[in-house]
């Protein structure tokens, strides 16, 4: 390929000085200064909710009603873990039926989601335009609770199961279906399709043997928004769930905190000794400590899908 007469002035210039030709895609000392400073503090914006939680759930009940919330605890307690203690063998359940429901969930989302997505993706699938507009037309209008109950508990029977907490409102994402579709149009090429089926592949061949390993950025992503989904829901066990014992971890979260408010809220009409031992129950510290309890698992989670969630989140944002 030949250079033509007014690009040749350029490439020497910046062949014979390339110190230039690198400063013009870096930025100055001074705005790397400002761009780190900012996103420093906008890190320790984003730590300081989270330490002053953890502070709070192994501070003194008293010392934060007469000093308030503080990174550094007044009295420090471990009366909150304590109280939660008396029910961990509840809390155990509720964690086994949480990870046991985030992992069967995500990955049956997320390989949904790419089967639905990847023939939408394909411009010679036929019926491309009626299965966009049907994913589509779901993320504007749903059923409502009332029919969707309806239908899990008296036609589907999925009431007290581990499906009624896999299925209703999460198995399957329209954005994200979306969004899977935008990348495999973008990052698999047509001409890498066709020479596997001149090889003789099937198209299971080539979904498996292709296109999910050219796609780990944007299954990394889906499969990060399917387990944040699946482990911060407790919607699903309020509903369809009466069995104690197939309740999540964030419903049986949910319920420790909803007691707490109604012993509160009823101490006045208790006897005396009632309210001073409801006095006693440290329930502001006990809310701080099931938020840690419920976090934990899901922030040991982020850093295995970190690698690829930028990449995936780009989709679409350059256009070749």
């Amino acid at each position: 390929m030949s250079i033509t007469t007014a690009q040749a002035p350029a490439a020497a210039a910046g062949a014979s000085n390339p110190r230039k030709a690198k400063r013009i895609n870096s930025i100055s000392s001074g705005s790397n200064l400002v761009v780190n400073v900012f996103f420093i503090l906008y890190s320790i914006a984003c730590l300081f909710p989270i330490l002053l939680v953890i502070s709070a759930s192994l501070s003194d009940e008293n010392a934060i009603t007469l000093h308030g919330y503080s990174i550094i605890p007044k009295v420090w307690s471990t009366a909150a873990y304590h109280y939660l203690s008396y029910d961990m063998h509840k809390i155990m359940l509720g964690y086994g039926i949480s990870i046991a429901t985030t992992i069967i969930g995500s990955i049956a989302g997320m390989l949904m989601t790419a089967l639905y997505a990847y023939p939408l993706s394909r411009m010679d699938f036929q019926f491309r335009g009626f299965f966009s507009f049907f994913i589509f037309f779901t993320m504007i209008f749903g059923g409502g609770l009332v029919p969707s109950y309806l239908v899990y508990s008296n036609i589907l029977h999925l009431k007290d199961t581990l499906f009624a907490l896999i299925i209703p409102g999460l198995l399957m994402s329209a954005f994200l279906v979306l969004t899977t579709r935008t990348f495999f149009q973008q990052t698999i090429h047509p001409s890498i399709l066709e020479s596997a089926q001149i090889d003789g592949a099937g198209e299971f061949r080539i979904f498996f043997g292709i296109v999910l390993p050219l796609s780990l950025p944007v299954m990394a992503t889906i499969g990060l928004f399917y387990t944040l989904g699946y482990w911060n829901d407790w919607f699903n066990s309020l509903v369809y769930i009466n069995n104690d014992k197939m309740v999540n971890l964030q419903y049986m979260m949910y319920r420790v905190m909803r007691n707490l408010q109604f012993l509160q809220s009823n101490a006045q009409s208790n006897t005396a000794v009632g309210a001073q031992e409801i006095a006693k129950i440290p329930s502001e510290t006990v809310r701080m400590a099931m938020c840690i309890v419920g976090m934990g698992p899901i922030v040991l989670a982020y850093p295995f899908f970190q690698r690829y969630f930028v990449a995936g989140l780009t989709v679409g944002a350059v256009k070749g």
